[in-house]
């Protein structure tokens, strides 16, 4: 991997952020919106932040809940390429064991020629969903096989991207195209570099595999959030230097909302407890405004994970968000934030990035 490349994973600071600050996009369909309203979001934040200086944007795949139309990483990633520029584009992430690893290298692959030089392949290994939808992805019976058979995975991912089955293996005359076709193919080479490899994780495993690996590491905080500093410092002590990284480099999702009043932050983090609660007792739906969970009668068990789950979301005021966000960073020593918020209007989304870069110092738009 090209030096210039392990830059671009690094990124760069801007305005009087202490490390760069990033997206994470659920493609959120709330209450009383459409699929199509959301997508139109994701396109006009894209745009917005882009402009504002975040350094990356990133889709995540997700499968079977109403209000998350972020099903197809690859398709909408191609979408956004078309309505940017700079801003680097990827998955955060595309789930391994649902796909066939060829497939995967000739979607990032396209993505790559659509895009030169912007698109990040963040991987992970859970499903994304639950598990009758992973059978129904996976055509198998046996859920754990694709988790289990990941590292496998990930090593036939990586040769299919580079072009580089050893002679006598079985894939050897098979190219993912658009890729670096390589040796007397006639084609020649056909894009001067491919997409960097992040894995992704919540707990010890994606840290020290990609430590061990010398891949960058991306920790979901926003939903496991007791297992950041183990899971981080697992990965610093596994990691060996790599073509593409000579140190440690990983980045924290966050779940952060920024609002012009503390009190409006409240009634939206209500909400995303409410939405949560949904999603783990198997009733997913629509994400919902704030006037539904003040309707909602929450149980004395559903408060307690409310209370638990509002405590990992950084928001408040601009300034509460930037003191909340300045906080996590040093306690984790993250080189990247990226930050996802949620809320059941679009504006809203759009506002939240609009103070939280204010906060900060980042470009004006």
């Amino acid at each position: 991997m090209a030096a210039d490349e392990a830059d671009e994973i690094r990124g760069t600071t801007r305005g009087s952020a202490p490390v760069p600050l990033s997206v994470l996009d659920l493609v959120t369909v709330g209450a009383g919106s459409t699929a199509t309203d959301a997508l139109r979001t994701s396109v006009a934040l894209a745009r917005l932040t882009e402009a504002r200086g975040f350094h990356r944007y990133w889709v995540a795949e997700h499968h079977s809940m109403p209000g998350v139309a972020s099903s197809s990483p690859a398709v909408i990633l191609a979408h956004l390429a078309a309505h940017t520029d700079r801003i680097r584009l990827g998955s955060g992430g595309v789930m391994l064991p649902n796909h066939a690893p060829l497939v995967i290298a000739e979607q990032f692959g396209t993505l790559e020629a659509l895009a030169p030089g912007r698109i990040d392949l963040g991987l992970g290994r859970a499903p994304g969903t639950d598990g009758a939808t992973a059978a129904a992805l996976r055509r198998t019976e046996t859920l754990n096989e694709g988790a289990d058979d990941f590292p496998q995975q990930l090593a036939e991912l990586t040769r299919f991207l580079d072009d580089d089955f050893p002679d006598g293996h079985p894939y050897r005359r098979i190219h993912a195209i658009p890729g670096p076709v390589q040796g007397s193919s006639p084609g020649g080479v056909q894009s001067p570099h491919r997409p960097p490899v992040w894995l992704l994780g919540s707990s010890g495993f994606s840290a020290r595999l990609a430590g061990l690996l010398g891949l960058p590491f991306a920790f979901a905080h926003h939903f496991s959030a007791q297992n950041t500093i183990p899971a981080l410092d697992l990965y610093r002590q596994t990691f060996r230097p790599s073509a593409l990284l000579a140190e440690p480099y990983a980045l924290i999702g966050v779940s952060a909302l920024a609002t012009d009043d503390e009190r409006e932050a409240r009634r939206q983090t209500r909400a995303m407890a409410l939405n949560m609660i949904r999603l783990r007792t198997g009733r997913p739906g629509l994400f919902p405004d704030p006037e539904e969970a003040e309707r909602h009668e929450f149980s004395p068990m559903e408060e307690e994970f409310a209370a638990s789950w509002t405590t990992n979301i950084v928001h408040g005021t601009a300034d509460e968000v930037r003191s909340g966000l300045d906080d996590l960073r040093k306690r984790t020593g993250a080189d990247e934030l990226m930050l996802t918020s949620h809320a059941h209007r679009g504006d809203l989304r759009l506002r939240s990035y609009e103070l939280i870069a204010d906060a900060y110092g980042l470009p004006t738009a």
